[in-house]
């Protein structure tokens, strides 16, 4: 196998690796340029420094919260704050705040109507393009959770075993809740620690005006979807402690990988050839310490593969071990080249992690709730990341999330319906291998490369054909959703 061609995969949030034809880079279009509205010189103040009022409460609110960084990057974001005060002398200067690099608050004293000042907001909100990935991310979560609710509610009979009431929903709630909540502490000090992406110069423009936004926001939301999951699901689960552990280890691999990036100082950590050698051979250590239990599934028989009918269990012997092998290499890295656009990843993978919970809740409901708790997870750290991100989840968590869902299958034998559910992984991943492959052909039957792809990952190739990221996250909700339902509905077929 020649190893040497890998090296043009890349990663995520910028692909380690290296032709022009690759990008991959969690960054939004338009990100971050935006007017910044000016907190002192848009608001009245008092004509005296004391000012009579009625005994009535004031509204006071403060205009504009202001995100300046060096380097030519304005961050800005609206923000209301609407709270009642009760007296007479109001002070007209407020005091200013500044971080090095990092923020400068400025708070102004308001003494518009509060009509005027929703009015003033809601234009802020929409001119920024900021409703496109809340309205997104809304959609996303009220589909989710009418699944689960539904999955909750028929749970009796899929898995004829009584179930504690909202099951699924409770992780995902519960996850979902401590990941946004550890996000306004951890994108902080992410950006205050310099964790900033890197990107590639030869990206498209749109691309860069995001360039010094926080990374590595896996540290903050994959330890929450495991320790959630751990504790609901209970400690004496072997699948659950074999799924714990691949999603840690490979999120430790890019954990290292996004290390190197920024010792380096360029977008290229680990060489894509040894990250996919230590992913096979992670497997097997993960593999080895659960040799009689990882395996074993409600039929108590060991490495066989539940089909739909009429096929039924298949017996694979030691090629399970290699289909194992290939699914945790291929899900890690189809996640990481996902993470190009803003949410695409974490919601893809959301909806991927909520179809195999469906598909292994009859064999294994430890892991169904593993499953839900990773996906609430996901939505919380969408939060943060969705259109337009203040944070990207960088290898550490792509690759953990690749690793869990390979872990699932692994557990259960539910490999054709993680290859379902994580059919935009495989798309991604596709786009990449397919990419390659014909320059290379093409470069040695005509002398010169040509590309299939105007740039791979295919979500690139979209953008480049004139679609808004929004545009194309949002559909891709869609399809991935569509996913979820059919490799559930196989999942239990099958089971």
């Amino acid at each position: 196998m020649d190893f040497s061609s890998l090296d043009e995969w890349g990663d995520s949030e910028g692909i380690s690796g290296g032709s022009s034809y690759i990008l991959s880079s969690s960054e939004g279009e338009d990100s971050d340029i935006e007017l910044l509205i000016n907190p002192v010189g848009d608001v009245d103040f008092p004509a005296s420094e004391h000012l009579d009022t009625s005994d009535g409460d004031i509204t006071v609110t403060s205009h504009r919260l202001a995100v300046l960084q060096k380097g030519g990057k304005t961050n800005s974001m609206g923000v209301l704050w609407v709270f009642p005060l009760s007296f007479k002398d109001l002070i007209s200067n407020w005091f200013f705040r500044d971080v090095d690099d990092a923020l400068s608050v400025v708070w102004s004293i308001v003494t518009k109507s509060r009509k005027d000042i929703d009015e003033l907001w809601l234009s802020s909100f929409f001119d920024h393009g900021i409703y496109q990935g809340v309205f997104i991310n809304v959609g996303l979560i009220a589909s989710l959770v009418i699944l689960l609710l539904f999955v909750d509610w028929w749970s009796w009979r899929i898995v004829r075993l009584p179930l504690a009431p909202f099951y699924l929903t409770r992780p995902f709630f519960i996850s979902a809740v401590l990941a946004s909540c550890a996000g306004y502490v951890c994108v902080p000090l992410l950006d205050s620690l310099k964790l900033h992406q890197i990107f590639r110069k030869e990206g498209p423009v749109a691309h860069f005006s995001k360039k010094g936004t926080p990374t590595m926001g896996g540290l903050f939301f994959i330890p929450i979807g495991v320790t959630v999951a751990r504790f609901i699901a209970g400690f004496s689960s072997v699948e659950v402690s074999g799924a714990v552990a691949a999603t840690l280890a490979f999120g430790a691999i890019g954990f290292l990988d996004d290390i190197l990036s920024f010792t380096k100082n360029h977008n290229y950590g680990l060489p894509a050839w040894i990250k996919i050698l230590l992913e096979a051979r992670l497997h097997y250590v993960l593999v080895f310490p659960f040799p009689h239990s990882i395996y074993k599934h409600k039929y108590n028989l060991k490495i066989l593969v539940p089909l739909p009918a009429p096929l039924g269990l298949v017996y694979l012997g030691k090629l399970y071990l290699l289909l194992t092998a290939f699914c945790f290499t291929s899900m890690g890295n189809g996640v990481n080249l996902t993470d190009g656009l803003d949410g695409l990843a974490g919601g893809t993978a959301a909806l991927a992690f909520i179809g195999m919970s469906i598909a292994v809740l009859p064999i294994c409901s430890d892991l169904a709730v593993f499953g839900a708790s990773m996906a609430g997870a996901c939505v919380g750290f969408l939060l943060h990341n969705r259109y337009k991100a203040s944070v990207f989840m960088g290898d550490t968590g792509s690759l953990a999330l690749g690793g869990a869902l390979a872990a699932m299958a692994a557990c259960t034998g539910m490999f054709f319906p993680l290859f379902i559910s994580s059919g935009i992984f495989v798309l991604e991943a596709s786009s990449v291998i397919m990419q390659i492959s014909y320059k290379k052909t093409t470069k040695r039957l005509y002398g010169t490369g040509q590309r299939l792809f105007r740039m791979a990952p295919f979500h690139h190739h979209l953008e480049l054909c004139g679609l808004k990221e929004p545009v194309i996250v949002a559909s891709t909700y869609i399809v991935s959703f569509v996913f979820a339902l059919f490799a559930g509905y196989v999942g239990l077929i099958s089971a």
